[in-house]
């Protein structure tokens, strides 16, 4: 269960009055599944925070729920969050089978550095930043890392086809579909668009006078 647990408990406080358990620093949420029916849950706020800094949302966690004798293997969902300040609003956790493969985005994580970057100009194009994979719930990587030392050149370029991942990992996403690239920085040469800009005119007063 990769050792990350979180105790919640049932709630029977629904809709707008759930503003009044934010302020006692419990956040609402909600628990779905495959055949599950919702069932509305609340957690304390801290604990929650601390576990989404550390789960994300491809982790699996032990969800604890109070009066349930086994813990819930869980997914976090959706994470809702206040536009202005950023506060917790509401999460919602997807109950998981052990045995059934689930289908999930992970996020893509360059590391190392691309030595065609070392030249001026180049700069690093991402086309790409998660792949769609498949798998079971506790096979699932909590990010993908690509390795950019291979590309040496500009033009070089790094595709799903070449990330490698264990063979419990189905990836979903088109293998030709490009996830990083060196390209060339395209510098605006300001003269020479001042210069046509001058000729323009030039030619539009001869026409006119």
């Amino acid at each position: 269960m990769n050792g990350l647990a979180l105790s919640a408990s049932k709630r029977d406080v629904l809709g707008k009055k759930t503003r009044f358990l934010r302020r006692q620093g419990i956040t609402p949420t909600h628990l779905f599944g495959h055949g599950l029916e919702s069932v509305p849950l609340q957690c304390d706020t801290a604990g929650l925070q601390r576990i989404i800094a550390q789960a994300g949302t491809t982790r699996l966690i032990a969800l604890e729920i109070e009066g349930d004798k086994q813990p819930r293997s869980v997914f976090i969902r959706e994470i809702q969050r206040d536009v202005c300040t950023g506060a917790l609003l509401h999460i919602d956790f997807y109950q998981v089978r052990k045995r059934e493969r689930i289908k999930a985005e992970v996020p893509i994580v360059p590391i190392g550095e691309a030595p065609a970057l070392k030249e001026k100009g180049r700069i690093l194009t991402h086309s790409l930043t998660s792949l769609s994979v498949e798998c079971l719930p506790d096979k699932l990587p909590p990010q993908i890392e690509i390795d950019l030392s291979p590309l040496e050149e500009a033009g070089q370029a790094i595709y799903v086809r070449d990330i490698v991942l264990s063979p419990d990992v189905t990836v979903i996403t088109d293998p030709d579909q490009m996830v990083v690239k060196v390209s060339e920085a395209r510098v605006e040469r300001v003269e020479e668009v001042v210069e046509e800009v001058v000729v323009a005119e030039e030619k539009a007063e001869e026409k006119t006078g």
